[in-house]
């Protein structure tokens, strides 16, 4: 085992929406346990999303998910928060790696050697698993917020800036989880203090 390189992939899932965490994955897979179909979480179905993550839970040498909440989002900034929830993630895993790669521009700071590779989740096998984790475990999150939050309609778009989601948002005003640094939420917040 000593000579085998543990590599860790990392990616993230919810970057883009006006509500909810955004959230990260670190996954160190078993050369000896391939899985089969993995692939950037973006280019499967929902239905693939879901049939792989138990998989790949069960067949990692070790896997850990990650947030960071709104509220860090809001003082941070997106591109710190979704480092910030990466770096939770690669820490959290019961096995430190040997490298972290991660999809995207930047890497985490964990003191552990990194590379971040563009279109890594396309790339890297592990990367891929790592975006398929954070993917359905974020959006297992939003069907527990649309519980709390019907109106929104979290439970189609996951909080994305779909035009429901934005119409939503000036009908029934700003949750607590809504992200109030993203435009479309500062304009409906302004919005609802004009009507009232």
């Amino acid at each position: 085992m000593s000579d085998i390189l543990l590599i860790c992939g990392v990616d993230e899932a919810g970057r883009g929406p006006l509500a909810g965490p955004v959230s990260a994955a670190a996954v160190i897979l078993d050369p000896a346990r391939p899985i089969a179909g993995l692939a950037d979480s973006k280019k499967l179905s929902e239905k693939q999303r879901d049939l792989l993550a138990p998989i790949i839970r069960e067949r990692a040498l070790a896997w850990a998910v990650a947030y960071a909440e709104v509220e860090e989002i809001d003082t941070l900034n997106i591109l710190q928060a979704t480092l910030l929830a990466m770096r939770r993630a690669v820490l959290a895993l019961p096995i430190q790696p040997q490298q972290v790669l991660v999809d995207g521009l930047y890497c985490p700071q964990t003191g552990i050697p990194s590379e971040a590779i563009v279109k890594g989740d396309s790339k890297v096998a592990a990367i891929s698993a790592a975006s398929i984790l954070a993917k359905t475990a974020r959006d297992e999150l939003m069907l527990k917020l649309h519980m709390q939050y019907p109106q929104y309609g979290f439970d189609g778009h996951k909080g994305y800036p779909t035009a429901a989601h934005v119409a939503a948002l000036h009908e029934h005003g700003v949750s607590d989880v809504h992200r109030r640094s993203f435009r479309p939420v500062r304009e409906a917040l302004l919005y609802t203090q004009t009507k009232t």
